[in-house]
Formats: C-alpha cells, structure tokens, sequence
C-alpha cells in the first residue's frame, strides 16, 4: 500500500543504520540520502510510533529480543508489520 514512485524510490536507497543500545533502552537512526528517520525506544514496551514520514500511518510497536534477533511488532491498521535485525558476522541484516 505504499504510492508506486516512493517504492522506486525507496528501493533505489542504500541506508546507513546507527544502532545505539544502553541497557534496555535502544535508537535507532536510518539515515539517507532522502530523509532520517528515528525510532527512539525501550525494549519490551509498546509505544505510539508515526511513520508519517515513511508510509503514512501510526502504530503501537514493540520491539524486543527474539533470541540473537532484534524484533519489531507493529500493531494497526495494516496487517503483518514489522521487521527484524540481526548481525552475521560484520553483517547487518535488515
């Protein structure tokens, strides 16, 4: 559900991500040629988050730990949102 052009925008995109984790409290900044985005968070706890920016919508997230995963449960009004994150070797996988 997100407009044609942005998603041939989006996908011509290479972002950068910077990952700061203090005890139980993470931010993370996606940084791009197009515009940054912020999620500043603490794990476990649900939160209002508004991805205006990215697609239009607001929703609750959590994110936490799944084994050596990092997890993001997105809950609203689309379906099935979220994403994971997790290192393989110097790899970030998104």
């Amino acid at each position: 559900d997100i407009n044609v052009v942005l998603r041939k925008l989006v996908c011509l995109l290479k972002p950068d991500k910077e990952i700061t984790h203090t005890g139980d409290h993470m931010v993370i900044r996606t940084i791009t040629s197009l515009r940054d985005y912020v999620m500043d968070f603490d794990l476990g706890v649900q939160f209002e988050e508004d991805l205006g920016p990215v697609d239009g919508r607001k929703c609750q997230t959590t994110v936490s730990w799944e084994g050596d995963q990092l997890v993001c449960k997105q809950l609203g009004e689309k379906r099935n949102r979220g994403w994971r994150h997790w290192l393989e070797g110097d790899r970030l996988h998104l």
